[in-house]
């Protein structure tokens, strides 16, 4: 019986070999998962944090040249004047 124990001892660890290893897999994938969901995670916030930034730096251009179309347009209009005084090259 001496001979049966020792077999019996390796079924018993070939049937729990199957399951630690199926435990094992399950640990490794649920890792794997959270690791990609974590870069995931940071790849989305630096892409939400890129957009954020040129929806700014977009806004700033914006105002720049609604501040140089009013400048353009007050320029325009005491620039015009005085060339629409001033006989002009055609008619001398």
């Amino acid at each position: 019986m001496a001979a049966s124990n020792p077999g019996g001892v390796k079924a018993d660890q070939d049937s729990d070999y199957p399951a630690q290893s199926t435990a094992d897999m399950t640990v490794f994938v649920q890792n794997l998962l959270v690791q990609m969901q974590n870069r995931f995670q940071a790849m989305s916030d630096s892409i939400l944090s890129k957009i954020d930034d040129m929806g700014n730096k977009i806004d700033e251009l914006e105002q720049s040249i609604n501040e140089l179309k009013a400048e353009m347009g007050v320029e325009g209009v005491a620039n015009s004047k005085p060339s629409e005084d001033e006989p002009s090259e055609d008619a001398a």
